[in-house]
């Protein structure tokens, strides 16, 4: 399973049904685009060194996806594909469903435009 920046945060803020969902699988990820959305989330925060000791301690427990030629290629397809059908998504959001295609793994997100990329799973919490 892959989560999103919205997921990601909703488990450092204690968000017990992500917990839940996430303890039922057997890979668990980050993609390097959401750590990046993530970090900057927390140098903005009032709560940094809080937020900033939490990743620390917490993500050597996930996987960190990153971006290869083969992401690339699946990500421009996409982005065409979906701005051709009249369903664009975000930039880093279509980086995150290149990576989840990539891997085969589903995106843990409440973001519902993950639904138009076809060949991904979404799970909420």
């Amino acid at each position: 399973m892959i989560l999103d920046t919205n997921a990601l945060s909703a488990f450092a803020d204690g968000e017990a049904g992500v917990g839940e969902v996430l303890r039922r699988q057997a890979r668990v990820a980050i993609p390097v685009i959401v750590l990046g959305e993530f970090r900057y989330g927390i140098a903005q925060s009032k709560h940094r060194r809080t937020y900033e000791a939490w990743l620390e301690s917490q993500l050597p427990h996930f996987e960190v996806l990153t971006v290869t030629e083969e992401t690339a290629v699946t990500y421009a397809a996409l982005r065409a594909a979906l701005k051709r059908s009249g369903q664009p998504i975000a930039a880093n959001d279509a980086w995150i469903a290149a990576l989840s295609l990539q891997h085969r793994l589903p995106v843990l997100s409440r973001d519902r435009h993950f639904d138009v990329v076809p060949g991904l799973d979404r799970e909420d919490w």
